[in-house]
């Protein structure tokens, strides 16, 4: 997430926002845990998986939200 932006821009957000740092560890945390799933890495049923998913899906909403706040205020 965030690939296409410059990374220190991302670093100086993570650095600012404790919130933002806090979501953007859990959603790569999600990603790793989701991409194990799917490649049958890692055992979970489908309902757990679907969970996984649209807490991950929240969790991008809520970065994009940040990510846009903090380049309104510069």
């Amino acid at each position: 997430m965030f690939e296409e932006c410059r990374k220190s821009d991302v670093d100086a957000l993570m650095q600012s926002d404790a919130e933002f740092r806090s979501l953007y560890r859990h959603h790569k945390d999600l990603d790793k845990k989701v991409h194990d799933a799917e490649l049958g890495v890692l055992p979970m049923d489908s309902v757990t998986l679907m969970t996984m998913k649209r807490e991950k899906l929240r969790a991008k909403d809520r970065l994009t939200e940040l990510w846009d706040q903090h380049q309104a205020m510069h």
